[in-house]
């Protein structure tokens, strides 16, 4: 397939705008939409890119105008009028950044949109034809969106990142993970934000690259998102990097600015996280150990974080880790049971209604109450 990029003039005067339909019916406002983000004035760049998210991209649907309008922006990516700051270039991100990191999260979120239920076979709620029409424009947008993978901007880099992650989910552009890794290789030599190298590191190993060069890295953050990798599963060194990190949970939520559920605005997610780092960083800890005696200086330096509302996350999995069999009432408990038992009853906020901690005590075989396992303590004898 011929990937080169078309002029972005001859995509707006080539196509039969009437011909297209967007979330609003036929498109042919849509031209005066792509014509107005090269416009001198970044108001009037701001209005045509929330108009054309509203319209061509409504709600994260696809229409039939959505492919050539995609394939326009990607084409005028270079062009130095994008490089215009402004703070309302999108109706889901404020802050000030150049109009091209704009059309970049853009872009990202058309390949998503394009990805859903790709390799399940599920109907995304698009018009025929739409979506395969997307998706035969991906190759030439990932052309357009490569080269900002290095920009001089750090927002338009991570734009660029965040767009690239959403195109090379598409099979037929997996050939350029290797050559993309490379780049983002190089990205790492340079950068010192620290943000920047750990999204960076957690995309390479989602994608099945190597992380294993970051293990000793200066940085105990980018360690421990090097360790993260899937890649890691069986590396010790991996395994131990994150087991030293969480003896410090408090300094890994130190680390980045996350969204929490007491404040979900409170920073942006990090790139191939299930929510906090923290709590990824225990599941690996988990999943990579067989025994409860290893993990449990973590489990304790987890419980002053723990809470009754976390218990998903955290003690939760914990518990079921020190007792993977369940408990057996003719057993005495083992001394780390016994002490990651004794920590979770000394710690109030875990037992603030107890319903929502119901499950995962049954599960084990544990009573739900504090009372009972403050009594099921005082009469067992850690066995040796």
């Amino acid at each position: 397939m011929d990937s080169r990029l078309p002029d972005p003039r001859s995509v707006i005067e080539g196509t039969d705008w009437a011909a297209l339909e967007h979330a609003y019916g036929p498109a042919q406002d849509t031209p005066l939409r792509l014509v107005q983000l090269m416009d001198e004035d970044p108001e009037v760049q701001a209005g045509a890119l929330g108009l054309l998210d509203m319209s061509v991209l409504h709600q994260e649907s696809l229409y039939s105008a959505t492919a050539p309008a995609a394939l326009c922006i990607a084409a005028v990516l270079n062009d130095p009028r994008t490089l215009t700051h402004h703070e309302d270039y999108s109706t889901w991100d404020d802050r000030p950044r150049p109009l091209r990191a704009a059309l970049l999260d853009w872009l990202g979120q058309v390949a998503d949109s394009a990805a859903y239920s790709e390799t399940t076979g599920e109907d995304d709620g698009n018009a025929p034809g739409v979506t395969a029409a997307v998706r035969a424009v991906r190759g030439m947008i990932q052309d357009a969106v490569a080269p900002h993978l290095l920009a001089p901007d750090p927002t338009v880099r991570a734009a660029a990142l965040n767009a690239t992650t959403a195109l090379l989910q598409a099979p037929e552009l997996a050939g350029r993970i290797a050559e993309t890794t490379q780049t983002l290789r190089r990205l790492l030599v340079q950068s010192t934000d620290r943000r920047e190298r750990a999204a960076t590191i957690l995309t390479i190993g989602a994608w099945g690259q190597h992380t294993t060069d970051w293990l000793t890295d200066p940085d105990p953050a980018i360690r421990a998102c090097a360790a993260l990798s899937p890649g890691c599963e069986n590396n010790p060194q991996a395994t131990q990097t994150i087991l030293d990190a969480l003896l410090d949970p408090v300094a890994i939520d130190s680390w980045f600015l996350e969204p929490t559920p007491t404040d979900p605005w409170a920073g942006d997610p990090l790139p191939h996280v299930d929510g906090r780092l923290r709590h990824a960083l225990l599941a690996a800890a988990i999943d990579r150990t067989h025994d409860f005696e290893e993990l449990l200086p973590v489990a304790l330096a987890s419980v002053p974080l723990c809470s009754n509302l976390t218990i998903d996350k955290d003690w939760g999995p914990l518990l079921a880790a020190a007792f993977p069999s369940g408990h057996d009432q003719r057993v005495e408990l083992t001394p780390a049971q016994h002490r990651y038992l004794q920590a979770l009853t000394d710690h109030d906020v875990c037992w603030r209604y107890t319903h929502l901690i119901t499950t995962w005590f049954d599960n084990v075989g544990l009573p739900a109450h504090r009372a009972s396992i403050k009594a099921l303590l005082a009469g067992s004898q850690p066995r040796r």
